[in-house]
């Protein structure tokens, strides 16, 4: 007969019935989750080992990436990066944190020396384009000044005409209004991070947006503020709204910091990129005006172009501002914002080419000096879009650089229209042909 084996779990035959119900209810220590050569230590102590940390690590920072490329944010720098593990949800109401969190948190804590790193200008580029500029430039109108004069127009239109009717006053606003939007000027003029008053956030749903804005001054809004008030502008208001939104207050306001601190802050910065969800107010309320301003100085033109080279703009709002940009009267700017949209490498109407082809040409008659960004701009012209002139832009542009020219460019751009075929050449019938 078989020898009979013990179940597992009974106790040995030694030990007495009261010392088994003792030992029966108390849990046993069980061997599965040992692992064979592992640490006493690390039995004792339940620590995730190096490896599987490593795991880990990167599967959180793999998720991480992921989120950021969809909620459209964009991989962070790896100094920023950092690792989370819980999922956070995002929504796109202006309450929830936004995408540049990280480095909105970080900007919150600069001075007004930590802007932004100093814009290395070319002194005689600049002395080069202050030769072009307006020497008599119009006064620049702030929001308190078109405000004031559309509050006194319409008050004068508006009570002519119900005094006629009815001969009941205009209604001015409500006191409880102006003391709720007197607090919020109070909360913008110190806001570094956090969220808005809600009073803020329905001001672009209202009819008179506008002179609810002129209460609360945005003049005196900190950066932080202009940077979330555009993102609040640039989602709610249309297009032509939010071209005035930009021109009356935004592009005043990054101006005068470039002025003062030769520098741009970090948040007007970040409002330039953001205003850019409407690429047509951007260029009408921003970049359009400050061409025809003929104001513009080297530092402005290199900082606000630099939005142009790091974002992604259509090609119809781009063609029209290059349509428009050659057909105003030239400064030093214009050849920057140019060059940048042009090195862009659109596949651009023949309109278009035409247009910046007949702005260089337009300079056959000009006998001043001109700068080197004149040059570099039609150097650029002439590497993305030399296979699209047709032979007789390249022969009139060829004549153009007998009368300007430059030591080391003219070259470059003489070999360039020489050695490349021609639109007209292309397109002709074989010979022989009807």
């Amino acid at each position: 007969m078989p020898k009979q084996r013990s179940s597992r779990g009974t106790a040995p035959r030694h030990v007495s019935l009261a010392e088994q119900i003792l030992q029966d209810g108390a849990a046993r220590p069980g061997s599965r989750g040992k692992r064979r050569g592992a640490a006493p230590e690390e039995e004792a102590d339940g620590y995730v080992d190096e490896k599987l940390s490593r795991r880990i690590l990167e599967q959180a920072r793999i998720q991480q990436e992921e989120l950021e490329a969809e909620h459209g944010g964009g991989p962070l720098p790896p100094e920023e990066r950092t690792t989370v593990l819980a999922y956070k949800s995002r929504c796109n109401d202006s309450d929830s944190e936004d995408d540049e969190w990280p480095t909105l948190q970080r900007a919150a804590s600069m001075d007004a020396a930590g802007y932004r790193e100093d814009v290395q200008v070319d002194p005689e580029d600049e002395r080069a384009m202050e030769m072009f500029m307006n020497k008599n430039p119009p006064l620049r109108q702030t929001l308190a000044d078109i405000i004031m004069e559309k509050i006194t127009e319409k008050q004068t239109e508006v009570a002519s005409a119900m005094s006629e009717v009815s001969g009941r006053p205009m209604p001015q606003l409500d006191p409880r209004v102006l003391e709720v939007y007197k607090g919020v000027k109070e909360v913008l003029s110190t806001y570094r991070s956090g969220k808005l008053p809600k009073a803020f956030k329905i001001v672009p749903a209202l009819a008179n947006w506008e002179q609810i804005l002129y209460i609360t001054e945005p003049e005196s809004w900190t950066a932080a503020a202009m940077y979330q008030a555009t993102r609040i502008f640039s989602s709610n208001l249309p297009e032509r709204m939010a071209q005035r939104f930009y021109n009356l207050v935004l592009l005043p306001r990054v101006r005068d910091d470039i002025t003062e601190y030769k520098r741009l802050n970090f948040h007007l910065y970040l409002a330039l990129k953001k205003a850019l969800f409407k690429p047509g107010a951007w260029f009408k309320g921003i970049l359009i005006p400050l061409c025809e301003s003929g104001t513009c100085t080297l530092r402005e033109a290199v900082i606000i172009g630099s939005i142009l080279t790091k974002c992604s703009i259509p090609v119809l709002h781009s063609s029209a501002a290059m349509l428009k940009i050659a057909e105003m009267t030239y400064n030093g700017a214009n050849s920057i914002f140019l060059r940048l949209l042009i090195d862009k490498k659109y596949a651009l109407p023949f309109r278009v080419l035409d247009a910046l082809v007949f702005h260089f040409l337009q300079f056959r008659s000009d006998g001043r000096e001109l700068p080197v960004l004149w040059h570099q701009c039609l150097l650029t012209l002439c590497q993305r879009y030399k296979e699209d002139m047709s032979s007789e832009q390249k022969e009139t542009l060829l004549e153009l650089l007998r009368i300007h020219t430059h030591p080391h460019i003219s070259n470059e751009i003489r070999r360039e229209l020489v050695h490349s075929k021609s639109r007209d050449v292309e397109c002709a019938p074989p010979t022989g042909m009807d």
